[in-house]
């Protein structure tokens, strides 16, 4: 690589500067930066900090997945997206759980609060945004039918059945029979699913002119690029992994000590994972491109659901930290509107203004009633 090429790879990288100098911080001077968190303005610095590098380093492996989802073509870009985000889900769910009191509705209030962003935040910016600049937008109908077709049985047996089961004592909570049913059935729906996206019916989720591009070869140019955005992302993923184990004191600081309502740390996650999908989504919306939209705002909740309940029960089985995953009261029947508001929404092939206006008064129902339900 020439010395231009080399001082243009610095400048366009210059945040991994400072999320490798926070995790030395970090590494080093751990227990120190977050011992006081009952100083106000030292857990809002030290919270600020970590959430601020770690959603910048989210939205880098963003940028370097959309690289490779050019390169590469639909599906597998955001393929690629989807599965990072997913494990930085996992592992910042995690890192909570296992750290201080048990909460064993965390996983649960993140991934409720992951499906609210996405399927009525993501959808309505992505939706009111392409509708404002083109008035109708069109996407592959049968790649919605089929996500979809997995998302909504997926969405109902891991967040709406577990509250319906009934116990002998306390709370509905599933066994260990009916975590593995689910969890296999999960992660069984989801390979399938990725089996039939990545061959057979992959024409379901690219317009016609993506298939014939992605199929074009990259030559030897293209292979170093490909490989240098494989390294970055990695980079990357690696200390967006490390920093969101940290954000796990100050978040878990707020609620238990400060008695703040439990559904915000799940609210914190899901916002620091799902912003750098937000972008991805509404900026392939204002660029006329709502098939690749849909493909990430749709992919992602699939992929939350499928791969990360079943890791977060293998977790909590390990460790021996209950979870909850059953929905209840208003959260239930926010979840199963926006489910049947989908279905409405990716019915017809096209979109407009409107339907984004709705998905995007569900989520502000959504956010009022964490704190007035």
């Amino acid at each position: 690589m020439h010395i231009t090429g080399v001082l243009t790879l610095i400048r366009s990288e210059r945040f991994l500067i400072l999320s490798v100098l926070t995790t030395v911080a970090f590494f080093v001077f751990g227990d120190t930066l977050l011992s006081g968190l009952s100083n106000l303005y030292r857990l809002a610095l030290i919270f600020f900090w970590l959430f601020f590098v770690v959603l910048g380093s989210a939205l880098a492996v963003v940028r370097h997945a959309e690289h490779l989802a050019e390169r590469l073509g639909e599906p597998y870009g955001t393929l690629i997206l989807t599965l990072c985000i997913t494990s930085i889900e996992v592992v910042s769910i995690t890192a909570i759980m296992l750290h201080g009191e048990n909460n064993p509705t965390l996983a649960r209030d993140t991934l409720f609060a992951v499906t609210m962003i996405v399927l009525n935040g993501m959808v309505g910016l992505s939706l009111l945004f392409g509708g404002w600049r083109y008035r109708e937008q069109y996407y592959n109908l049968q790649g919605a039918n089929t996500y979809l077709g997995v998302i909504i049985p997926l969405g109902v047996l891991c967040l709406v059945l577990p509250d319906f089961i009934v116990t002998a004592s306390g709370p509905p909570r599933l066994s260990l029979p009916q975590k593995t049913f689910v969890a296999t059935v999960s992660l069984g729906l989801y390979m399938a699913f990725l089996l039939l996206q990545t061959s057979r019916h992959r024409a379901y989720f690219t317009v016609q002119h993506e298939v014939a591009e992605s199929d074009v070869a990259v030559g030897h140019s293209g292979d170093t690029r490909i490989f240098r955005h494989v390294v970055l992302l990695a980079i990357y993923m690696a200390l967006v992994v490390y920093l969101a184990e940290k954000l796990a004191p100050p978040v878990d600081y707020v609620v238990e000590t400060m008695g703040k309502p439990a559904a915000l740390a799940g609210l914190a996650m899901a916002v620091l994972v799902a912003t750098p999908e937000i972008i991805g989504a509404v900026r392939a919306a204002g660029n006329n491109n709502l098939q690749r939209s849909m493909n990430i705002f749709l992919g992602s909740v699939l992929s939350t659901i499928g791969l990360t309940i079943p890791a977060i029960i293998v977790i909590s089985e390990v460790t021996r930290h209950p979870v909850r995953l059953g929905l209840e009261h208003t959260d239930l029947l926010l979840f199963v509107l926006t489910l049947v508001l989908c279905t409405v929404t990716f019915s017809s092939g096209r979109t407009n203004i409107l339907q984004g206006g709705v998905h995007l008064i569900l989520f502000a129902a959504y956010l009022f009633l964490i704190f007035q339900g």
